[in-house]
């Protein structure tokens, strides 16, 4: 017997995610914008980061971080990101945006305009405020929890 409610908060949040990604995924390839979802991916994250570590970013993502470093070698290698030393561990490399990153996340912030264009397509303006309001409190308590997990952890 399955008692497993598939239209629980985390089966929905999770089917949403995954097919929002899947459709990102394929609007930033068929828009030619040279990059991988992936890399689209990373240099997104690496926006919103602003300069961190690789190793950070890769968190961030939930990828491991030798598929990151392919990313950041390829987005390196088009101009889009470089790569500067931590200055608080010189063994640590940063992923810092160029100049040249602007246009490239100008035509993805476009690519996710429309799609959000789209996604609130059978929602009225104020379902879809309500929506990301509820979406980022629940966001603030798992952060919480995760905080108050790790403070019991290193307490004990």
């Amino acid at each position: 017997m399955n008692t497993l409610d598939h239209e629980s908060l985390g089966f929905l949040v999770a089917d949403v995610s995954r097919l929002i990604r899947a459709e990102i995924d394929r609007r930033i390839t068929e828009a030619g914008l040279g990059l991988t979802p992936g890399e689209g991916r990373a240099l997104g994250h690496a926006a919103r980061a602003g300069e961190v570590r690789q190793s950070a970013l890769a968190e961030r993502m939930g990828v491991e971080a030798m598929t990151m470093s392919t990313y950041v070698d390829r987005l390196q290698a088009r101009g889009l990101v470089e790569r500067v030393s931590d200055p608080t561990d010189r063994r640590a490399k940063l992923v810092r945006l160029t100049p040249a990153a602007a246009e490239t996340l100008s035509r993805i912030a476009d690519i996710s305009a429309g799609l959000r264009g789209d996604l609130m397509r059978d929602l009225s303006p104020d379902d879809w405020t309500h929506l990301l309001a509820s979406l980022k409190s629940v966001r603030a308590t798992l952060c919480e929890l995760r905080a108050s997990g790790r403070k019991d952890r290193d307490a004990a």
